[in-house]
């Protein structure tokens, strides 16, 4: 008996579970359903269509036509499959099999308007991507967005959580963790709403895509325009035109491309989070009884991510492959589409079982908050101005400003702050103590629309003090008769940066 246990690729055994979903779109169960559904819902098109030999049927039947499909089961599957070991035809075999089911509703006469004119890919080719569609819109759209949604909540979370920023792995300038999680999620939506954009492309034209054997058939019917027609209010696609006999996949390759760079976005994700969790920014939950490493129980690994991430790259790799042969045929056709095709639900699988590692990943994060807080001590010869009988004493020391923009009598332009920022310090002072403390700068509150700035000067001890300064620009467009309030800010800024404690012997 075949199992789990005995699956060829993990997707359908060690992850069967996480992929389950995408059984009733990718499987060999769900594309012959497709396929029956399409030769069903063209039949009726047909009879829709006041053909003379079809105005005998009667539309009360077009709803236990549909049933054949609803009601498809995996015993009528396996009875297609029966039936194609004789005809060596796939599709045929879906032909032979809903000609039976006229039979028992009494509609043999009308059995060879089945398929009528078609040529296999105009199944194929609406059943595929129909399954992509209603794989994309049910499952995988929904994933991502729930994704988004736990990521746009930890950015949320943790919007006040200032961090140390690394460029090319070295300390930066600051950020802040909240900021840093929002920029995956504006990316993951700009990128979804890319994949959204690509239409759902389909062939059905016959063959060589002419409506060749239609046109002879009934000759003065517009049949282009009742393809389109067909596949768009029959099974919610947009008709391809012209093609050859088959579909030209180029919007289908789009979506694979978008899928890669859904993907891409989540990699870097994971590979940002695994680094976050190796300087110990987070900690990770674990359930009852469950190990962290088999030799080094001090840890657990971060798995979720390195699951993803490995799935992940197996997705694009394959979708990478779908995205650059699909549209390459020969002539007016060869097999190697329909042989990849059967492998369409593989990187969905992967992306799929990706996604439910990322989030499990990020609902196992805990934040480690000390970690966050850089701790540094420095030496620094003539910090201080010493005038004789007094000593000054900056109190900024790592963060300040000198800046403030040049004067400009007759702006033309806007101001333009293209990103905001926080900028947060908290530095601890240890003053002399045979010293006695003569000036102490008072605590600053700056509001303006440009942005906020703070100082707060809080003694703890006779001779120790806390600073804390914040400053937060605000990104945006004002008005050019604001640069003098905008400059002005900057020079507040500048001044209070410059503050200093006076102390005397």
């Amino acid at each position: 008996m075949s199992t789990a246990l005995h699956a060829i690729t993990p997707v359908d055994g060690r992850y069967a579970s996480k992929t389950e979903a995408l059984s009733q779109y990718f499987s060999e169960f769900a594309l012959i359903k497709y396929r029956v559904r399409v030769e069903i819902e063209y039949f009726i098109a047909l009879c829709e269509s006041d053909l003379p030999q079809l105005k005998g049927v009667d539309h009360k039947y077009f709803e236990a036509l549909r049933a054949i499909y609803k009601n498809f089961s995996t015993e009528d599957a396996q009875k297609i499959k029966d039936i194609e070991k004789v005809t060596n035809h796939d599709v045929k075999a879906v032909e032979y099999f809903i000609k039976e089911a006229f039979e028992s509703l009494g509609l043999s006469q009308f059995q060879e308007f089945i398929h009528f004119g078609l040529t296999s890919q105009d199944i194929n080719n609406t059943s595929v991507p129909l399954s992509v569609k209603e794989a994309l819109e049910e499952v995988i759209c929904p994933s991502v967005e729930s994704l988004i949604e736990a990521i746009q909540a930890s950015a949320k979370a943790w919007e006040a959580i200032p961090l140390l920023a690394r460029t090319h792995g070295q300390p930066a300038s600051p950020t802040t963790l909240g900021k840093e999680f929002n920029v995956f999620t504006s990316r993951l939506r700009g990128q979804l709403a890319q994949l959204k954009a690509v239409p759902h492309s389909a062939k059905f034209g016959g063959a060589t895509g002419n409506f060749n054997a239609h046109t002879v058939a009934y000759p003065g019917r517009d049949w282009h325009k009742w393809g389109d027609d067909f596949v768009s209010n029959h099974l919610g696609l947009q008709r391809s035109y012209p093609t050859t006999q088959i579909e030209h996949y180029d919007n289908i390759a789009a979506q694979f491309d978008a899928l890669k760079r859904i993907d891409n976005i989540f990699i870097d994700l994971c590979r940002d989070v695994w680094t976050y969790v190796s300087m110990d920014y987070f900690k990770q939950k674990i359930k009852a009884g469950e190990v962290g490493s088999s030799a080094m129980p001090h840890k657990v690994n971060p798995i979720d991510f390195e699951n993803a991430e490995g799935n992940l790259g197996l997705a694009n790799a394959l979708f990478e492959h779908l995205a650059g042969k699909l549209p390459i045929s020969r002539l007016q056709r060869d097999l190697t589409d329909s042989t990849v095709l059967r492998n369409v639900g593989v990187p969905f699988g992967h992306t799929l079982i990706a996604f439910t590692s990322t989030l499990k990943g990020l609902n196992k994060l805990l934040l480690n908050e000390s970690k966050f807080q850089e701790e540094l001590d420095f030496t620094a010869t003539n910090y201080a101005t010493n005038t004789g009988s007094q000593l000054l004493i900056p109190l900024n020391a790592f963060n300040k400003n000198s800046y403030v923009p040049k004067r400009i009598r007759d702006r033309k332009m806007p101001i333009n702050i293209s990103r905001g920022f926080v900028d947060v310090d908290e530095v601890k002072i240890e003053l002399p103590a045979n010293m006695k403390i003569e000036f102490v700068p008072e605590n600053i509150q700056i509001e303006t629309k440009f942005g906020s700035y703070s100082i707060e000067l809080e003694k703890t001890a006779n001779s120790t003090f806390m600073y804390k300064r914040k400053l937060q620009m605000n990104g945006g467009q004002f008005p050019k008769e604001e640069y003098d309030s905008y400059r002005n800010f900057w020079k507040e800024i500048r001044k209070n940066d410059n503050a200093k404690i006076v102390l005397t012997k």
